[in-house]
């Protein structure tokens, strides 16, 4: 009977612990963000949103209208290139007058 209540007592002891190592390996889950893409995945410069170009549902934002062939040669690199740094990528308007904009602005 006396091992069953020592073992009891330790248990009790030990909740406190094993709950707060939990909660905290939770929070620190929740305080990982995926932040907003902010250098261009070609020369690694900061980015101009004026500059961009859309490719698989996707607006990758440049430094330079120079960087644009590149992606556009081969989107799927960049692509995983900007997701490998944290940063997050907008989704390219559907509205294909947007698109048309988008792209004159390249030209």
């Amino acid at each position: 009977m006396k091992t069953y209540g020592i073992t009891a007592i330790v248990i009790i002891l030990m909740m406190p612990i094993c709950l707060k190592t939990s909660a905290g390996q939770d929070s620190n889950a929740a305080t990982t963000k995926i932040k907003a893409q902010t250098t261009c995945p070609v020369m690694g410069g900061k980015i101009d949103k004026n500059v961009f170009v859309d490719v698989k549902g996707y607006r990758i934002y440049l430094c330079c209208s120079g960087c644009a062939g590149k992606i556009k040669a081969d989107p799927d690199k960049y692509i995983e290139k900007i997701k490998a740094k944290g940063e997050s990528l907008e989704k390219a308007p559907a509205n294909e007058k947007q698109k048309t904009e988008a792209n004159k602005q390249l030209h």
